[in-house]
């Protein structure tokens, strides 16, 4: 019975011809599938409309070429060489981001070659799997209550090796400069630290204490980098 579901839609190969029905079925199941897919990634998690819609339809997109090049060697290294000369006009996006754009296309691969069995199984471990990563990750750790990144402005002619390092030692466990980057046509320095509070209480006078040797300049303590993290 599973050898039977788990066979390919088309009987051989090299099929030469794609009947009607069949090419419905692939690029419904892949539509389906799609929409699974977009669902399974955007769950609690933030994404894009334009993501959303992507995962959507890739899948079929994938699976309509594959069904079209149908093991033809020079087709497929024209259409490999078409995907290469189209790029996103866009911003890159996130790793994970990236990762559901590659199960959608793999998704479509299965289908376009008439697995649709295993495509459906391939969709739902790597969605079950994407949940599962996504709620692992947002558990609240210990370190997620004193952990901060912290942004602070200097003017140009302020030396900051060793300005700051009284202050850190005595509010923080630990701390790294994680990023020097000028400002303002040069004339300031922002310096990014990441940071570990000894107590979250204490985080008004650190701040002030920073104030008193920046010339009370912008500083900024998050939660969090406001930074998007990209391949």
């Amino acid at each position: 019975m599973l050898d039977t579901i788990f066979q390919g839609l088309f009987g051989t190969p090299l099929t030469d011809t794609i009947t009607p029905g069949d090419f419905l079925l692939c690029v419904g199941v892949s539509l389906l599938l799609g929409l699974l897919l977009c669902a399974m990634t955007g769950w609690q998690a933030r994404s894009s409309r334009s993501l959303s819609i992507t995962l959507a339809l890739l899948p079929a997109v994938v699976c309509v070429v594959i069904m079209m090049v149908n093991g033809n060697v020079g087709t497929g290294v024209a259409v490999a060489g078409t995907f290469n000369l189209v790029r996103f006009r866009s911003a890159p996006g996130t790793a994970r981001e990236i990762a559901a754009i590659f199960v959608a296309m793999g998704t479509g691969l299965i289908t376009g070659m008439g697995y649709l069995a295993c495509g459906t199984l391939f969709a739902l471990i790597l969605g079950a799997a994407t949940m599962l990563y996504t709620a692992a990750s947002l558990r609240p750790r210990a370190d997620d209550k004193v952990f901060r990144t912290l942004h602070i402005t200097i003017p140009e002619d302020l030396d900051y090796i060793g300005v700051f390092e009284p202050v850190l030692r005595q509010f923080t466990r630990r701390y790294n400069l994680a990023q020097v980057k000028t400002s303002n046509m040069g004339s300031l320095f922002r310096l990014t630290y990441e940071v570990t509070l000894k107590d979250p209480a204490q985080e008004k006078r650190f701040i002030d204490q920073l104030r008193l040797r920046n010339g009370n300049l912008d500083i900024c303590l998050g939660h969090c980098d406001n930074t998007v993290a990209t391949l």
